[in-house]
């Protein structure tokens, strides 16, 4: 539910309409616009309520109408949120006009390989570094990460090259260790749905990027989102990358570019695409990346590796350093064609 108060309302108006929703024991959340105030209910209102409540606060002074939210998603929701939100971390800003790349290998191997990708995505254009310290893989014995070792070298890296880092965290209970070492905390794919870990997100102070399930609906994906938000935490980036595929001989997943259109019409968070994860093959990621930005995306999220052939994780969707370098120059023409810029 919706409270829009009236342009002119007062202070004393707009809190006596907040304190008028706590009394029922419900969560208000005051949301100032340009022109006016809005006051949201966040929490779940019981059903023999919702009319009352409505017509109790729709009479009191101030007020200028009272809307019902019909997603099930409350706070990811754009009719609860109607203005685009920007999420902005040591001076990047995402969901702004300009398309924010994120580039750095999958996982971190070393200082020299993480040191040299950052050195190269930094002189082509990201803002972002990226770099998995923990890597739950499919086959248990395949390369995990290096843990607190990695954690330690990418914020090492963000500060000597003067990055935003993004990493994943896969376990609740590891928040605080890698919330101290990285500025964006990742929720890959397979933890979409990993309620604890989601709720626990939702207390910390760090963005976080929300990954879509290959098999999860977008209304689960905003869900999931919502689980973040309603304990707090604004700053969630959705991140499309491919869902359970259709040809597997060809693409790793089947990229859903139709849903960063769908997903900014439904709700008011940024969305960005990672099309190496996506793609599975470098081969297609320039073109994927590209289509992501026409489409719309706030952003990128891609795998870029000074030595594909030798990655201890993901080297055949990994950009070259040189490869990444073209791309760059090709996506900034592509931003520059739909209204957008890519510094």
């Amino acid at each position: 539910m919706i409270v829009a108060m009236k342009a002119d309302a007062t202070p004393d108006e707009i809190q006596a309409v907040v304190d008028r929703i706590t009394s029922f024991n419900l969560k208000a959340l005051n949301m100032p616009g340009g022109e006016r105030t809005a006051i949201g209910i966040a929490s779940a209102i019981p059903p023999d309520l919702r009319e009352t409540l409505a017509e109790l606060l729709g009479a009191m002074p101030g007020v200028d109408r009272v809307t019902h939210v019909s997603r099930a998603y409350k706070l990811a929701s754009r009719e609860f949120h109607p203005a685009d939100t920007v999420i902005t971390v040591k001076g990047v800003s995402i969901g702004a006009n300009e398309v924010v790349v994120a580039a750095g290998p999958c996982a971190i191997e070393g200082r020299e390989q993480l040191f040299e990708a950052a050195k190269a995505v930094k002189e082509h254009g990201a803002k972002i570094l990226r770099g998995g310290a923990f890597k739950p893989r499919t086959n248990p014995y395949s390369f995990q990460g290096l843990g607190i070792e990695g954690l330690k070298l990418l914020k090492e890296a963000g500060e000597q090259f003067d990055l935003v880092t993004v990493t994943e965290i896969i376990d609740q209970h590891d928040l605080d260790t890698v919330a101290a070492h990285a500025d964006i905390l990742q929720v890959g794919a397979r933890n979409m749905q990993n309620y604890p870990l989601l709720t626990a997100l939702g207390k910390a102070t760090q963005p976080v990027v929300l990954k879509r399930g290959i098999s999860a609906t977008i209304d689960e994906w905003l869900l999931a989102a919502e689980y973040i938000l309603a304990q707090g935490n604004e700053s969630v980036i959705l991140c499309e990358r491919g869902v359970h595929p259709l040809d597997r001989e060809h693409t790793r997943y089947t990229l859903d570019l139709s849903a960063v259109p769908v997903v900014k019409t439904l709700s008011h968070l940024p969305v960005i695409v990672d099309p190496s994860h996506a793609c599975g093959n470098w081969r297609y990621v320039a073109s994927m990346s590209k289509a992501a930005i026409a489409a719309g995306a706030d952003g990128l999220l891609m795998e870029v590796h000074p030595d594909p052939p030798r990655a201890l994780c993901d080297g055949s969707q990994s950009l070259r350093i040189e490869t990444f370098a073209s791309l760059m120059k090709e996506l900034r023409a592509v931003a520059s064609a739909v209204g957008r810029s890519l510094v």
